[in-house]
């Protein structure tokens, strides 16, 4: 289900005023089209051309799988990441993604020093249920999420199992941030779908703590 949202004051004050989702224990806020549909369009035809992807593999009940996506990580030269057991070095900033980082981070009024980008080719790739809390991230981490193509679900759910999942549609050029509390309490997740769609880039940029 689709939560309640209440109107939060935008920074970024051309494109109105964000939506703030209603969630105990998270901060959520959606801003919607941050980024116009030219500017979208040419950012999502350079991250496909651009960006080195690559297809991760991971350990699941014993077994070797391919990712259902492909992914890249870029940042700062000590961001090193590990999620999942893998571990990605940074590969360096490019100017596209510098642009794209200075918005998301006048959304999040932070700064961020990494992203990891996800790459979903049609509806068949997904991202299983998740917390972006890896010790690396800090305590409260704030993720900046830059969703670039093919509109996508966006589901959330409390780690402890009570209440509702709630569900969001992230269309091109919309900039999801979480912060707070969220990565403690929530997990969140974009799930396959039988619809035909087309490709999604999304950016999720982020602040690694050099250990």
């Amino acid at each position: 289900m689709r939560t309640d949202v209440d109107p939060g004051r935008s920074r970024i004050g051309v494109h109105g005023a964000p939506e703030r989702l209603t969630l105990a224990g998270a901060e959520v806020v959606l801003h919607r089209g941050l980024f116009g549909g030219p500017e979208a369009d040419a950012h999502l035809a350079g991250l496909l051309d651009e960006v080195k992807w690559s297809q991760q593999q991971i350990a699941m009940f014993g077994r070797v799988h391919d990712e259902p996506r492909l992914t890249a990580w870029y940042g700062d030269p000590d961001s090193r990441y590990t999620y999942s057991g893998i571990t990605m070095d940074p590969s360096p900033w490019t100017d596209r993604l510098l642009v794209i980082r200075a918005v998301a981070e006048d959304a999040a009024g932070t700064t961020f020093n990494s992203v990891l980008l996800n790459r979903y080719r049609d509806g068949r790739d997904s991202m299983g249920w998740h917390a972006d809390d890896e010790p690396e991230l800090g305590r409260a981490p704030v993720i900046g999420s830059v969703s670039l193509g093919a509109t996508r679900r966006f589901r959330l759910r409390r780690k402890d199992g009570s209440g509702d999942a709630v569900a969001v549609d992230l269309a091109h050029g919309d900039v999801l941030v979480m912060a707070g509390a969220t990565q403690a309490n929530w997990l969140h997740g974009a799930p396959k779908t039988a619809r035909p769609v087309g490709e999604r880039v999304n950016l999720t940029f982020r602040t690694v703590i050099a250990g």
